[in-house]
């Protein structure tokens, strides 16, 4: 079978079974996620061996570590994944509850009503958890999905697909409800974005590269974000142990994240007294300062901040400092360099608080907290599938609620319209 035929055959059965995954009962989905949950411990040796199959070849072609690391199954990550579905179970199944309801004059009942997208395409990169992660997320929103990994993990995905499959046999759910493209390469991946007949969705996970292309490319709608370029501003009326405190969490404690810190915004009138403390804590933590000409005058031992420094996603211990005049001055330059993600300010006035909640344009705007905090799991929402920094449909950490849309249910007893 060539690969247009693999990738048709895949999309094709995903279209067919979608109708009835998408009227599974809570039961079934949940059994199939306990039964995946047993099923990846007791083939961790399997699932191992494979993944070292991936880890092999990515060193021999002298691959970064970290993106080996991305890569690496241990039995405490797959420990990790099991228990990630028991956490799943626990949540509750968001198909067929009533977002509304009313009665019309004329007896019409109108109900609007939670149901599963359909048919969801994940394409990622080299973290085979994500294989776990989509799925699980997709089955218990009653969606099929068609799994579309890096080719660096292609042994990994597959074994973990294996198990996948086993899981839904015994759970007594169509095996094609779950699919794994192993075929065709880059044009594969651009002839699954063209196949909009059957697929609802596409939702991208790994560099901004990687999501560019997705967005160029696809016929089907896309829930993405490209990048992270969060931001906290520090205004003159901070608490500054509490500022000093959430802005080292936010870039230091996993600067790797899309959720980290990239630039500091710090209202002019303390920058004196604040950025010599908050530069010498970043320092011992080994994070490299990049400045705006007046930051410069207060520590002058830093690099300078250019213009593309502001637009940057460092996913590193490298941070970009700006001093400003006041709210308005970092509303503005959060609007502009910003990429609607994640910005927090630090302040005990209220009406400045209540002025950055209102006219900052993200998906998740703080007051006197980490930006760190954007998450499926931390904001309540259990597990999550992706951040979108999109305004149509979902916005910031996306869970099983944004992978359901709603129909209109209407019963009557024989009402025409006059």
């Amino acid at each position: 079978m060539n690969w247009k035929n693999h990738i048709d055959n895949i999309a094709k059965n995903a279209r067919i079974c979608s109708i009835n995954m998408a009227s599974q009962d809570t039961e079934k989905k949940n059994n199939f996620l306990n039964l995946l949950s047993e099923i990846l411990i007791s083939n961790t040796d399997e699932i191992l061996k494979y993944n070292e199959k991936d880890v092999r070849k990515c060193q021999r072609k002298n691959f970064s570590q970290a993106f080996i690391d991305r890569l690496l199954l241990t039995p405490e990550r797959i420990k990790k994944m099991a228990n990630s579905l028991k956490n799943i179970v626990s949540l509750d199944d968001p198909v067929g509850k009533i977002i509304w309801e009313t009665v019309r004059p004329n007896g019409l009942v109108i109900k609007r009503v939670r149901v599963p997208i359909g048919v969801i395409a994940i394409i990622y990169e080299s973290r085979p958890d994500v294989t776990i992660e989509a799925t699980s997320l997709c089955v218990k929103s009653g969606n099929c999905v068609i799994l579309r990994g890096g080719s660096e993990a292609m042994n990994s995905n597959s074994a973990l697909v294996h198990c996948i499959k086993q899981a839904l046999d015994k759970a007594g759910i169509d095996e094609n409800s779950v699919n794994l493209v192993t075929s065709g390469g880059r044009r594969g991946v651009k002839y699954l974005l063209s196949l909009d007949n059957y697929i609802d969705l596409v939702i991208p996970r790994g560099g901004e590269s990687l999501i560019r292309t997705v967005v160029s490319f696809s016929r089907i709608p896309v829930i993405k974000h490209y990048k992270g370029v969060c931001h906290i501003y520090v205004d003159k009326d901070a608490d500054m142990e509490m500022a000093l405190n959430v802005c080292l969490n936010a870039k230091v404690q996993r600067p790797a994240t899309c959720n980290a810190m990239e630039t500091l915004l710090v209202h002019r009138e303390i920058a004196g007294l604040f950025l010599p403390r908050m530069i010498e804590l970043f320092r011992q933590h080994k994070v490299e300062i990049r400045g705006c000409q007046e930051t410069k005058k207060i520590v002058p031992d830093i690099k300078f901040a250019t213009e593309q420094d502001w637009y940057e996603e460092y996913l590193d211990l490298i941070i970009s400092i700006k001093v400003v005049d006041n709210v308005d001055e970092a509303i503005t330059h959060i609007n502009r360099y910003g990429t609607k993600h994640s910005d927090a300010i630090i302040t005990r006035n209220t009406q400045t608080a209540e002025k950055f909640l209102n006219q900052v344009d993200s998906a998740c705007v703080y007051h006197n907290a980490s930006t760190r905090f954007t998450d499926g799991g931390e904001f309540g929402l259990g597990a999550e599938i992706g951040i979108s920094t999109d305004k149509i449909h979902a916005r910031g950490p996306m869970a099983l609620e944004e992978l359901t849309t709603y129909k209109y249910l209407i019963c009557g007893n024989g009402q025409i319209r006059k």
